[in-house]
């Protein structure tokens, strides 16, 4: 299985440019840490705050959430991997956000699917596969 972060997981659920590519992947299913969850209800909620979506909207894109959470996506606790995490964080310059995805690839020997091209960039200098989706 493939480890999802948020700018992935956010493409998907909104319909993004490009979330077709992200929904092949998930139906194979796919890994997070439940860092997941919480920044992708946030970048739904800035959607909602700039007027981008309905309050229906983001209902249905949550439970859709729930809906993923249940079936396609598993979700692990994060603090397991904080330590490794703000060292990675420290070392290579990179937010705490990118880096936990990044040891969690890593810890996993999975593949990450992400929408970010820094941490895309960053990942793949650390030797983790790396499935970009523009």
């Amino acid at each position: 299985m493939i480890v999802i972060d948020a700018s992935a997981l956010t493409k998907f659920l909104l319909r993004e440019p490009g979330w077709q590519d992200v929904g092949e992947a998930l139906k194979e299913g796919a890994f997070s840490v439940d860092m997941v969850i919480k920044e992708t209800c946030n970048a739904v909620l800035k959607r909602y705050r700039r007027g981008e979506m309905s309050l229906e909207e983001v209902d249905s894109i949550l439970m859709a959430l729930k809906t993923l959470r249940g079936a396609a996506l598993k979700v692990e606790n994060e603090a397991t991997y904080i330590d490794e995490t703000v060292r990675f964080a420290l070392e290579k310059g990179t937010t705490v956000y990118d880096a936990l995805y990044i040891v969690y690839s890593k810890a996993k020997n999975s593949t990450l699917l992400t929408a970010d091209s820094a941490q895309a960039k960053t990942a793949s200098n650390e030797g983790v596969k790396v499935r970009y989706v523009e």
